[in-house]
């Protein structure tokens, strides 16, 4: 692909002073004509393709274009397609689906097909190689026995593997064999699948273990060993069955622990030995939608193995008037991954619609993070989080870290600031079921405690549910025998509400040629705005209207949040929000130098001092200051706040609203 398609991808968010943010950042959020955003290389470019089955017997083509549309015009080298790619198999969706996919194929793009359940269900294996085998690559190695359904390949340092609908269990001990093999060959795994372990209202580990056939052990054997592989190869999941966005992280046991290991929002910090802290979970990316049809959200968090960092969908229906377009991708340089989700609303039901909206899609930018694979990690809790909760399992609200240490010995840390601005999502209520002798659960004690051991957060005063006191509920009046006798049964899983959490990253990337350290990317602040939607993903105004109830741990409902911050958008597009303001400090060992350096960050491409030399405050950092500056003349009023503790030299601070990426440079 020529890389002149590749300018047009942000490699990092602008950055800008608080007042001048919005007319700083160029946003990339109506088309793909946008030519202001500068250009990055990028070693490997890799776009997801969600669902695209439409209604009946079609492709859902204008979605699909549109898709592969913004993949190519950010210089996408390959494509996922996450399954679910017709609707019924047929000869005739094949053909639609080959007929949009074939020119962009021409183009220079590679596609790594998975098979979805509609492709299982319906076109079976034999359609699906007649009609995919020529998209997946030549130089595919395939599982054995399993050709054309599981396979991987390496490009630049990234480790690819597809696998189809419920082939995790089946193809986990080939996956390790492949790790394994080719260790050292790749930096980053990325693994494709039609569905996932957790998933946003699916799941294996819902529908294979808690709910799941008698005696199948598959799943139940390997699941903890799955996600630890995960976690130590830092893997990142990318799925889609869901026909909605979500991003996640999936926890392993607490190092040390037998935990299950969903509740380890630890503070980011180094070891002597262990090097900078990276949590025991990996990433997961429900793709989104891509069809003509959506799905409310239903079982919501697993806050037991699962904490949700963002998630947005939209079902034409209770609210939300229109679907999704969603077209996400990784880029990949070095250690580094650059991640961005666009979505674009539209109301096309079938093809014969016309593209509509889609002809000129509104792209949003609703998710992104930029990160390295030396990094420090944490989780940060909402603000609304009840005090006397906070303590409990360390759930962290305020934006404090301890230090991250660099290659060259550089540190930097998060000094303070609060998380106030968050997002909000509803989930409906519904139930899991049972029958003793066919399922894995024989009796309602059976179904409340596999849901606790492998789902969700039994509530108590030393384990809080977030998410609610009575998380799951046994219904006792559900119990009575089928027509063979055997008892029958179920669970319900109360509507919910959930507050999303930020996952905070400090990575560190080599010098460059303009500046004097290690680099800096603290990513993670800037993807809320304060959006709330319901189940079925219509707007909800998050400062007036509660959560459902029993939403918080007291059993109370999730409180409307009347003091959102006047900063806070309510809009998704991640270029235009800002922050809560946060403190950093970096720290240099350099300190013979240190009187000749300034702290900077990179802006449109270029490093640039963070604030003129006349008004850096030679003054240690106070936490007073993120509501209580300390005087500056006046010309330096427009400029971030930024000091320098001459008192212990090679410290600087800072306050920050936004996603940077900062490092010394000479003055």
């Amino acid at each position: 692909m020529p890389t002149s398609t590749k300018s047009v991808f942000r490699a990092t968010l602008c950055a800008a002073t608080v007042s001048a943010l919005l007319s700083a950042c160029n946003s990339d959020s109506n088309n793909d004509q946008d030519t202001s955003s500068p250009i990055v290389p990028a070693s490997l470019s890799i776009g997801l393709l969600p669902d695209t089955q439409g209604n009946g017997w079609e492709v859902a083509q204008h979605p699909m274009e549109a898709v592969l549309a913004k993949h190519q015009a950010h210089g996408v080298d390959l494509v996922i397609p996450v399954g679910d790619l017709t609707n019924h198999g047929s000869t005739k969706e094949w053909a639609e689906w080959r007929e949009v996919a074939e020119k962009y194929r021409e183009a220079g793009m590679e596609f790594l097909p998975v098979m979805g359940n509609h492709e299982t269900s319906w076109a079976y294996t034999v359609e699906w190689i007649e009609n995919m085998r020529h998209y997946i690559p030549e130089d595919a190695v395939h599982m054995p026995s399993a050709e054309w359904l599981n396979y991987y390949i390496i490009r630049e340092n990234v480790l690819v593997i597809g696998l189809a609908y419920y082939n995790l269990p089946i193809a986990f001990g080939w996956i390790k064999d492949v790790v394994a093999e080719h260790e050292g060959k790749f930096e980053h795994v990325v693994i494709a699948s039609h569905d996932g372990l957790i998933g946003a209202k699916y799941g294996q580990t819902r529908e294979q273990i808690v709910q799941g056939t008698k005696d199948d052990n598959r799943l139940f054997d390997i699941h903890k060993e799955i996600r630890e592989l995960f976690a130590e190869k830092d893997v990142i999941w990318v799925q889609g069955h869901e026909h909605m966005y979500q991003r996640s992280q999936v926890h392993a046991r607490v190092l040390g622990s037998n935990d299950p290991g969903g509740r380890n929002a630890e503070p980011l910090a180094s070891t002597p030995s262990g090097g900078n802290y990276r949590m025991p979970s990996y990433t997961q990316i429900v793709s989104g939608n891509a069809s003509y049809k959506g799905y409310e959200y239903r079982y919501g968090e697993r806050e037991l193995i699962q904490d949700v960092i963002q998630h947005k969908m939209d079902s034409m229906s209770n609210g939300s008037e229109h679907y999704d377009a969603n077209a996400a991708m990784l880029h990949f340089d070095g250690s580094r991954v650059d991640y961005r989700a666009y979505s674009a609303p539209h109301t096309i039901k079938a093809n014969s619609d016309g593209p509509k909206e889609l002809l000129e899609p509104n792209w949003t930018l609703m998710d992104s993070f930029s990160r390295s694979s030396n990094r420090c990690e944490s989780l940060i809790y909402p603000n609304s989080i009840p005090d006397d909760q906070r303590p409990i399992l360390n759930h962290i609200v305020e934006y404090k870290t301890a230090s991250c240490v660099a290659d060259d010995q550089s540190t930097a840390k998060l000094l303070g600031g609060t998380n106030n601005t968050f997002n909000r999502v509803d989930t409906t209520e519904r139930t899991m079921g049972y029958t003793a002798g066919f399922n894995r659960a024989e009796s309602m004690n059976d179904m409340m405690r596999l849901s606790y051991q492998f789902l969700f957060t039994k509530h108590s005063s030393w384990d809080v549910n977030l998410n609610g006191n009575n998380r799951v509920v046994p219904n006792y009046d559900s119990i009575q025998p089928d027509e063979s006798g055997a008892e029958t049964g179920h669970v319900v899983l109360p509507a919910t509400t959930i507050d999303m959490k930020k996952h905070l990253t400090l990575s560190w990337m080599p010098k460059e040629a303009a500046t004097v350290s290690d680099v800096l990317l603290v990513s993670g602040t800037q993807v809320h705005g304060g959006v709330y939607q319901n189940a079925y993903g219509g707007e909800v105004d998050i400062r007036t209207i509660a959560g459902q109830p029993g939403s918080q741990p007291d059993g109370t409902a999730k409180q409307p949040v009347v003091d959102l911050p006047s900063y806070a958008t309510q809009a998704w597009d991640v270029e235009q929000i800002i922050a809560d303001p946060y403190g950093i400090e970096f720290t240099t060992e350099n300190l013979a130098q240190a009187e000749n350096l300034n702290l900077a960050w990179k802006a449109d491409g270029e490093w640039q001092a963070v604030a003129a030399s006349e008004c850096v405050l030679d003054l240690p950092w106070d936490e007073d200051y993120l509501t209580n500056p300390p005087a500056r003349i006046t010309s330096c009023s427009d400029q971030p706040l930024v000091g320098y503790d001459s008192q212990y030299g090679g410290r600087w601070w800072m306050i920050a609203q936004q996603d940077v990426e900062l490092a010394l440079i000479n003055k």
